[in-house]
């Protein structure tokens, strides 16, 4: 999906070549000195949704089974992890000040030591991103990372980012690396494992292509320079660097390069075809092959023509392999992949086929003949030789009722990431705008049977978020996304059925529920026609358009009255408006300009507010009139966020700014007449309010904010008196600032929003707020366990396990005990915390999980290892007592 979202807030870092090797990310405003802030352990979970943006690149390492990674365009890198077939985030640890670091251009698994892995990040070569790119590299398999700054910028969600990989290690001699650099900056070489980097100066071609010359943001405009580098493993021997190496260039008629000097010199391979980019290049040693996908575009939105080549490095004879003529392409080729245990076989993506669906063809004859996913069987009927199974992401549906040749759900789009697994010819990942697909009996394709492809992206968290709500009835989430619109979560833990629909927004831009009414849920947001509002009477659950005001061409912001009875909107290209009702008909404000940010009083229906550069507006009336308040002091600029309290009348707290002004965290209990502003709080982007602890007598105040020097997640229990950080180092996620919300049921629980890592969610182990976990919970009365194995593998397994309050009162913690026959060991649990001493095993409840009421049943689940058998349990104790197996 479109990825090219722009960060409001943004707080600059002088960058410059460092080639130091700082211990890990962290935040680079450290305070000179430690903070009086207290600390408290969190724990840090995704509200699930799988997925959710574009994937570009996925590496497998050749020398080790198993072992792969996954890159995306804002969201981080990603390691997969075969015991769970799930994806564990590697760059959480991106503070704020280095935000662009989350985009990830390139991924290098290290083919000697598969302990390495390096990455290149940065996510945009213009203005937009403050902070030159880098390299990472990582000797835990990206458990850790160090980090070398370069001189430039590096584009992970710039025009050609599904090119590639740029970032290559000499297979032979793993100390030597490549990196292909955008913006003119050329070739750059590394032979002390990534610490250090130089230009290779000698390197003739810098690139030349640019997808708008025109544009003068220096988005489209920019040359997207050295593209991949391929090695030929063939030309080397261990330790000794390979001779022969691959470049690729985005130059349409100087696209491919090569050195038979280990890089000493470079030349254009001769005979090449022009009027393309090459946008991969895959090399078959052990039958002397180079296959190079090609598209007149960078991509990964365009292309219209493009073609397959096979180059045979021993004679330098170059053939035209396309499956299908020039004439018939309206696409580009880019996924582009060498099955490694049978190299004949070859398999490549129409990546820019957008209608009906992307192509995938297969050869196994080293490009000789192809067959096609899907061929039509008489038009616009289509036969497929597989079968779709998105069941366990059921929103890749999309709610669509597509006509033919059109399908539900579409094998993909922006199919520029294609891998077939080198120790597994029946397994193949591939990447889209919107998942990670795979398969894992793959050869049925040949045989004529039907392969499954299904969602393989567990784990792999890729929305941008633009607003939360937590209502105090109903659904605990409800979210509002950039590209698949936002979903309503009646369990955290589970991906929803369907994002919103009737009517899809491409974009959310924000909700609104009626404080007093959260069955009554109001949405705006983008698409391309159609109206831009929707309204829900059943808490999200299904919606209806609403009807546009003239000239309205997005989303914007929304509030909804306390009661629901009414709502002020303030589209782009348009002033504000309001409505009675469910906006069939709206009436401009007046006193307040166009692109003010609006929110509703939740207490009082007829009063609304609003914000724009610098000053408060109040409306009294509904939102038919504002009146500026005389407040001064606030932020002059528009990166701002406020919110009023549920439950008292004028409570109002704005959070926002700048460097360069005035930033950080206000507070009116005068509806906006007046603002004091927080004297602790450095700055502040985002304020959001949740349950109370326990004693207290006000709201509990969450932010994303620097305080006492540092930069992170913070809670106050007193009203901002004082401030505890709640995130840590190891979780920072890159920029924060674009929503929070505390949970009004759940003390302690805290909704971030971030810029590509989706939603992420914390419990606290504080015991304070009366949702917090009891140490030694001793719940009373009679219980039942059921015990359920759902996945075995060779040395692993999956299991889940219910548990049931059988008695006539309810817990308020609970910890639940057994023991293993046969050795086995857990290793993650999901929705509870686990002890394991020898055989015996204790897991507890966390946080939002700790009550359950008489007749009800809490779950959680785990994977674990075995040897030799995996006999269930048979006996569970809750406290001193022995449960009822199920």
């Amino acid at each position: 999906m479109r990825r090219t979202r722009i960060l409001t807030a943004v707080l600059a870092l002088a960058a410059g070549l460092l080639a130091g090797t700082p211990p890990a990310l962290a935040a680079a405003d450290a305070p000179a000195a430690p903070a009086p802030l207290a600390a408290e352990s969190y724990t840090w979970r995704n509200a699930r949704i799988d997925g959710g943006g574009f994937v570009p690149g996925i590496v497998f390492n050749r020398k080790e089974k198993n072992l792969a990674y996954a890159r995306t365009d804002i969201g981080g890198a990603y390691r997969w992890q075969e015991s769970s077939r799930t994806w564990t985030p590697l760059l959480d640890s991106v503070g704020w000040n280095e935000w662009g670091h989350t985009g990830v251009v390139s991924l290098a698994s290290d083919p000697v030591a598969p302990d390495k892995v390096f990455a290149a990040v940065g996510t945009y070569t213009n203005g937009w991103d403050p902070t030159n790119g880098a390299v990472l590299r990582s000797a835990d398999r990206g458990a850790s990372w160090q980090k070398t700054d370069l001189p430039f910028k590096l584009g992970g969600n710039m025009p050609g980012r599904g090119m590639g990989e740029r970032l290559a290690v000499d297979p032979n001699k793993d100390s030597v690396l490549y990196l292909g650099a955008p913006s003119g900056k050329g070739l750059w070489r590394s032979t002390d494992s990534g610490v250090t980097w130089s230009q290779v100066t000698n390197f003739p071609n810098v690139g030349t292509y640019a997808q708008d010359p025109s544009d003068t943001s220096g988005y489209a405009s920019d040359n997207q320079g050295i593209v991949w580098v391929t090695f030929d493993e063939s030309t080397g021997t261990a330790g000794s660097a390979t001779k022969t190496i691959y470049v690729g260039v985005a130059d349409q008629g100087n696209a491919v390069y090569r050195s038979t000097d280990a890089g000493a010199t470079w030349s254009r391979l001769a005979g090449q075809p022009t009027g393309y980019l090459a946008h991969k290049g895959v090399l078959d040693a052990v039958n002397g092959y180079l296959y190079i996908a090609y598209s007149d575009k960078g991509g990964p939105y365009d292309g219209g023509k493009g073609r397959l080549y096979r180059y045979a490095t021993a004679t330098g004879t170059w053939t035209d392999i396309s499956p299908v003529a020039e004439a018939d392409t309206y696409y580009g080729f880019s996924g582009l992949t060498v099955d490694r245990q049978h190299p004949g076989t070859v398999m490549a993506t129409a990546y820019s086929s957008w209608w009906p669906d992307t192509q995938i063809f297969r050869s196994t004859n080293s490009g000789g003949t192809w067959t096609k996913a899907w061929d039509y069987s008489s038009y616009p009927d289509r036969d497929n030789r597989y079968t779709m199974d998105v069941s366990s992401v059921p929103w890749l549906t999309w709610g669509a009722n597509p006509s033919p040749p059109e399908q539900t759900p579409k094998l993909g789009w922006m199919t520029e990431a294609l891998e077939i697994d080198p120790f597994n010819s029946d397994r193949m990942m591939y990447g889209t705008g919107a998942t990670v697909y795979g398969t894992e009996d793959l050869t049925k394709w040949d045989s004529g049977a039907k392969f499954t492809v299904r969602p393989m992206v567990q784990g792999l968290e890729e929305t941008a978020v633009n607003d939360l709500a937590s209502p105090p009835s109903g659904a605990p989430l409800l979210s509002a996304l950039g590209d698949i619109g936002g979903f309503r979560h009646t369990d955290l833990t589970k991906v929803p059925a369907m994002m919103y629909t009737s009517p899809n927004f491409t974009t959310t831009t924000s909700l609104d529920y009626a404080e007093k009414d959260p069955n009554t849920v109001v949405r705006v947001g983008d698409q391309d026609s159609g109206p831009h509002v929707a309204f829900s009477t059943d808490n999200g659950a299904n919606w209806f358009a609403g009807t546009d005001p003239s000239g309205v061409s997005g989303g914007g912001t929304v509030a909804a009255a306390a009661d629901g009875s009414r709502f002020v909107w303030s589209p782009p290209g348009t002033g504000v408006q309001y409505t009675t009702g469910f906006g069939s008909s709206w009436s401009a404000s007046t006193g307040i300009p166009a692109g003010a940010v609006v929110e509703s009083d939740r207490v009082d229906p007829k009063t609304f507010y609003g914000f724009k550069s610098g000053k408060f507006y109040v409306s009294s009336d509904g939102g038919a009139t504002f009146t500026a308040s005389a407040a001064t002091g606030l932020p002059s600029g528009d990166s701002v966020r406020f919110k009023a309290l549920p439950g008292t009348k004028g409570d109002v707290w704005l959070a926002g700014g700048a460097s360069d002004g005035a930033y950080g965290l206000w507070h009116s209990t005068d509806s906006g007449a007046t603002f004091t502003k927080l004297s602790g709080v450095e700055q502040a982007d985002t304020i959001g309010f949740g349950k109370a602890a326990a004693g207290a007598s006000y709201q509990t105040l969450y932010t994303s904010a620097k305080i006492g020097g540092v930069r992170g997640i913070f809670r106050s229990t007193d009203k901002g008196a004082s401030w505890t950080r709640i995130n840590d180092d190891a979780h920072q996620w890159g920029w924060t600032g674009g929503a929070i919300t505390g949970d009004p049921r759940v003390y302690g629980r805290v909704y971030v929003a971030t810029n590509g890592r989706g939603v992420v969610y914390g419990d606290t182990s504080d015991t304070g707020g009366g949702g917090g976990t009891d140490p030694t919970p001793t719940p009373t009365g009679a219980c039942t366990v059921t015990y359920k194995v759902t996945n075995q593998w060779s040395g692993g397994f999956q299991a889940d396990v219910q548990l049931t309050n059988s008695g006539s009162s309810a817990w308020t913690g609970w910890s639940l005990g057994w023991t293993f026959a046969d050795g086995q060991k857990v290793s993650q649990v999901w929705n509870a915390e686990h002890t394991q001493t020898g055989a015996a095993v204790t897991v507890k409840n966390v946080g939002w999980n700790a009550g359950v009421a008489a007749g009800s049943s809490v779950g959680f689940g785990f994977t674990g290892s075995w040897s030799g058998t995996n006999t269930k349990p048979t006996a569970f104790t809750l406290g001193d007592r022995t449960c009822t197996t199920g």
